[in-house]
């Protein structure tokens, strides 16, 4: 409803609200109310970022997930060139704008801080999101997110709300997070990345040092935790998840394995993976994510040729197990980062072995995953000892 509608029914208010019927009053209302949401809602926007053809597929689902609950925001993905062309045309079925970030590319401070500190490459593009002025707020999400209810209720927040992250509730979790667009705060953002780095290596330890008083300045931009529910806190306090899960708007499935690295079977809904898998303590998260995968996502991967299997769709071979070959950009190859995830049909493969950064085996060390018979076994760990010791 366009502004010279709503200065109509302002003008016409009075009259409206003399009729008899009570009624009236309420339609009035409700048409005001409206046309101030559609308004305001054009330029607020969710916003994802996704660095290969692996994420993308997260951040289908997300989308899709928030268009499923009725969002009246736009949608927004931020993407690398690592996404393929064909991935992009997918992205844009489901998001209002795809935006290319090339950090390397830019010609701005963004380059210069990567030239000085390569290590927050994917940082640097997640802060991207701060130039984009064309909204006045915007909520950031990692393509890891599921939406499990309507969140528009967080453009009422003010920057920076976000949720405690579960293992330093100092310090909030960047998965999730409100915040204002604005070229001031984003120039401010990669000053401090040049002269200071992150104290953990990424995006959440640079925009914690940023906001430091988020801890203590306004409880009202703490984040309920149910605007990000993390599938390692389920694993870890099972009871409190028993007594308020249900009110879960937003799961975040942190960790190494992202749910389309599991092997789902279409005929029982199941999903197999790892032991110990603390996202395998509420499984039902997982079944929505391939839910939606299945019915929403599959067809549009195989409309631009991302599935090479057209037989693949599950309403069709439903009888079949299958699994997304896992391609993200920690293989252990390189420059696998571009490659397309295929649909692997019939027998299950083999998982594939991922490169593990330090931040990663040290969370798996406090979560007691080590990997004992690999990388973390006696001989490596006393050879690395020994390198230090000569």
């Amino acid at each position: 409803m366009g502004l010279h509608c709503c200065v109509y029914l302002v003008y016409k208010q009075d009259w409206l609200l003399n009729e008899a019927s009570p009624l009236s009053a309420a339609v009035m209302e409700t048409i005001v109310a409206n046309s101030h949401w559609s308004l305001s809602s054009k330029d607020q926007a969710f916003v994802t970022l996704t660095t290969n053809d692996s994420y993308a597929k997260g951040a289908l689902v997300l989308g899709l997930s928030l268009k499923q609950h009725r969002t009246t925001r736009r949608l927004v993905v931020l993407i690398t060139p690592q996404v393929s062309d064909s991935m992009r045309k997918a992205l844009e079925t489901v998001f209002d704008e795809v935006i290319m970030v090339d950090v390397l590319d830019s010609g701005d401070s963004a380059h210069l801080t990567l030239m000085k500190r390569p290590e927050l490459g994917v940082t640097l593009t997640k802060l991207h999101c701060w130039s984009l002025t064309q909204y006045s707020k915007c909520v950031f999400m990692d393509a890891d997110t599921l939406v499990l209810a309507n969140i528009d209720d967080l453009f009422e927040r003010e920057e920076l709300s976000a949720a405690p992250d579960p293992g330093w509730p100092d310090c909030f979790n960047s998965g999730v997070f409100v915040y204002q667009p604005s070229v001031e705060t984003y120039n401010q953002l990669l000053h401090l990345a040049s002269e200071q780095g992150s104290f953990d290596g990424g995006d959440q330890g640079l925009l914690n040092t940023f906001f430091s008083s988020w801890a203590t300045t306004d409880i009202r931009k703490h984040l309920p935790f149910i605007y990000n529910l993390s599938s390692i806190s389920i694993y870890s306090y099972l009871p409190a998840f028993k007594a308020f899960g249900a009110n879960a708007k937003v799961v975040h499935f942190l960790g190494r394995t992202k749910p389309w690295n599991y092997t789902y079977d279409p005929q029982t809904k199941s999903i197999q993976s790892e032991s110990h898998d603390p996202n395998m303590t509420h499984p039902e998260f997982l079944s929505l994510w391939w839910n939606i995968f299945t019915t929403s996502v599959l067809p549009v991967l195989q409309q631009f040729g991302l599935v090479k299997d057209t037989r693949s769709c599950v309403h069709v071979l439903s009888d079949l197990v299958y699994t997304l070959a896992f391609s993200c950009g920690f293989c252990r190859k390189e420059n696998v980062s571009g490659a397309v995830s295929q649909l692997s049909l019939g027998e299950i493969p083999a998982p594939a072995q991922p490169f593990v950064s330090s931040e990663e085996r040290k969370e798996r060390w406090e979560q007691g995953q080590a990997d004992y018979m690999g990388a973390d076994s006696f001989d490596n760990i006393k050879r690395k000892l020994d390198t230090y010791l000569q």
